[in-house]
């Protein structure tokens, strides 16, 4: 059975991709940046993009199994003020409003790690107030091979049942740990590198690793490149693909949409970190 997948904040689609890459479908997205709009019907072209959160009827929605959504970090993020309920950006309520209403059998939800010193410990209790019982873990792009570590924080919330209900294992196993050794194991012997196929643009020799791009680099100069990244992951990967500084500009220097391109990078969620959530919901679900 393939989970389908309702996603808020959707971005340029980094959380969608990863769950489609864990086997899930995507079957409608809610995204109002005008660029971010242009990306996903450029990739999603079938999928409804239901625009404003603020403005949704969630009773003309369809339900999905799952609803994902990384909501805005501004109000958490320890680079900004921090204001929390009163920043203005704080859209939290709204994605409790449609959870409550779709009652999705799972929600992944994403944001910066200063929300742990800040609204984390509310959203849990908003979950808790509406039957979900819910699960987080500080997740690094780190994990799965990339040589930065972008913490996130990664909340998964499924219902919560009551075991007096059912004699069904089926049921008795949403009541179990999703992030567990083993699953993060099985998990990440599923996550494929950064893609091998990329255009080397430079068309530059071997030896300029950091110009070039890490796809045209020999094993042994993989490791030297991610030997820091080692340091700092739970589960150390010396065989990725990951680039570990792009020749990319950070000027609109007559690029298409070179700022929108940037921001929409800064804001998406590492696909291969949702991948490696979203298996592990998959295995959840499965037991």
């Amino acid at each position: 059975m393939t989970l389908t997948v309702g996603s808020l904040f959707s971005g340029i689609g980094g959380l969608d991709l990863g769950l489609e890459r864990a086997g899930m479908e995507v079957i409608w997205q809610s995204e109002i940046d005008p660029y971010a709009c242009k990306v996903l019907a450029k990739h999603w072209p079938k999928v409804p993009n239901h625009g404003n959160i603020k403005d949704i009827n969630w009773g003309d929605i369809v339900r999905p199994d799952i609803i994902c959504g990384g909501y805005p970090c501004q109000p958490f993020s320890t680079a900004g003020k921090r204001a929390g309920t009163d920043d203005p950006r704080h859209l939290w309520p709204w994605v409790r409003e449609a959870i409550s209403n779709l009652r999705p059998d799972y929600a992944i939800l994403e944001n910066v790690r200063g929300h742990i010193t800040l609204g984390l410990d509310a959203v849990l209790a908003d979950l808790a107030a509406i039957g979900y019982d819910a699960q987080w873990q500080l997740v690094s792009a780190a994990t799965v091979g990339a040589p930065h570590r972008r913490d996130r924080v990664i909340i998964i919330a499924h219902p919560i049942r009551e075991l007096a209900n059912t004699n069904s294992k089926r049921h008795l196993h949403r009541q179990t740990e999703i992030f567990t050794t083993n699953s993060w194991l099985n998990a990440l012997s599923y996550i494929a590198p950064s893609s091998s196929n990329v255009a080397n643009t430079d068309n530059c020799e071997l030896d300029d690793i950091h110009k070039c791009g890490i796809n045209q680099a020999t094993n042994e100069q993989r490791r030297k490149v991610f030997i820091s990244n080692n340091a700092s992951s739970s589960v150390g990967r010396t065989d990725s693909n990951w680039i570990s500084e792009p020749d990319v500009g950070r000027v609109a220097n007559g690029v298409p949409n070179r700022v929108d391109r940037l921001r929409g990078l800064g804001n998406a969620v590492v696909p291969q970190v949702a991948e490696l959530v979203g298996r592990m919901v998959m295995e959840h679900h499965n037991l």
